[in-house]
């Protein structure tokens, strides 16, 4: 259960990382190109969003990605102050609530979600932690050994970690829009994957989106609420510790 969630944290965290691996793009753009950014080539404007992207102190993370031919959605905020709050999915199957506040933990699955988890265990087994989980919130310490990589995840300051040390060649494209946003869209190649990526003309050059058509990690992530504050708030009601059933 818990290692398909810090899958599916860690699929996303890789989607912001698709500029790392890039080779230089086929870029056959004007040298003084004209329009949003212009007289910049793709690859300046992508150097000019990861930079703007790595300094936003909070965003909010959707995406849909693939992962050996499971389906593996997210919608989280996340800040560098390591709170977050958000959903996870995998295989189309259920779903995970997920906020991170402080030193704790929370989270609260669905019965499909769980089940779909207990495959390869005994339909005893399945139904008991069904009866336990389903629909519940629980929590545990965020610095122990069963959250410490999920609470990483949450940190946005690692999350973007991989934007350090960038060096795009990106060819421009059109112009479009991002959830109403005034974008511009770039295109990248690594070998015969290829990615789009979709940058703000407006405001800050903020990453919109990441389209990416691989092999191994095909999917599509978008990037929102810049510096907004991230709703990471103890969930109400009664709430199961699973440290002390651990222990």
């Amino acid at each position: 259960m818990r290692r398909t969630a810090l899958a599916a944290l860690c699929l996303a965290a890789a989607a912001t990382a698709t500029l790392t691996g890039c080779l230089p793009g086929d870029d056959k753009a004007d040298s003084k190109p004209k329009g949003p950014f212009a007289g910049q080539t793709g690859g300046e404007i992508a150097d000019r969003a990861v930079k703007a992207t790595s300094n936003a102190k909070s965003l909010r993370m959707k995406g849909d990605i693939q992962d050996d031919g499971s389906r593996v959605g997210i919608d989280m905020a996340l800040d560098k102050k390591g709170h977050c709050a958000g959903t996870i999915s995998a295989g189309g199957e259920g779903k995970a609530d997920l906020v991170k506040t402080g030193d704790t933990l929370y989270m609260r699955y669905d019965e499909r979600f769980l089940r779909a988890q207990g495959e390869g265990d005994s339909a005893e087994e399945t139904d008991g932690v069904v009866a336990l989980l389903a629909g519940k919130w629980t929590k545990m310490s965020a610095t122990g050994s069963d959250a410490d990589d999920i609470a990483e995840f949450c940190d946005l300051g690692t999350v973007l970690g991989e934007f350090d040390d960038v060096s795009s060649d990106a060819r421009r494209g059109r112009t479009t829009t991002v959830d109403g946003v005034p974008a511009i869209v770039l295109h990248e190649k690594d070998g015969k994957d290829t990615y789009t990526l979709y940058v703000a003309t407006e405001g800050k050059p903020y990453l919109l989106k990441v389209v990416s058509k691989s092999a191994k990690d095909p999917g599509t992530v978008t990037f929102g609420d810049f510096d907004e504050p991230v709703p990471a708030e103890k969930p109400k009601g009664k709430i199961l510790d699973l440290d002390e059933l651990g222990g």
